[in-house]
């Protein structure tokens, strides 16, 4: 499926010159893995279970320091 996306020119200038250093990339693939990391789910309990640190972190451990 194609979508039409606005890129502001300095942005893309910035893209240009990321994949003259990044040739085996495209803009495409390029904005795909942006879109996966801001949109993927952010839960600091999973991690700090993975570390072995907190056995029963709250959901919002990693943006919530008060919670300790």
């Amino acid at each position: 499926m194609k979508k039409t996306l606005y890129i502001p020119d300095e942005l893309w200038e910035e893209l240009t010159n990321y994949l003259k250093q990044h040739p085996q990339e495209n803009p495409s693939s390029v904005v795909q893995m942006a879109l996966k990391e801001k949109l993927r789910p952010r839960n600091g309990e999973g991690l700090l279970k993975l570390a072995g640190i907190v056995k029963n972190a709250p959901k919002d451990a990693s943006t919530n320091i008060n919670n300790r």
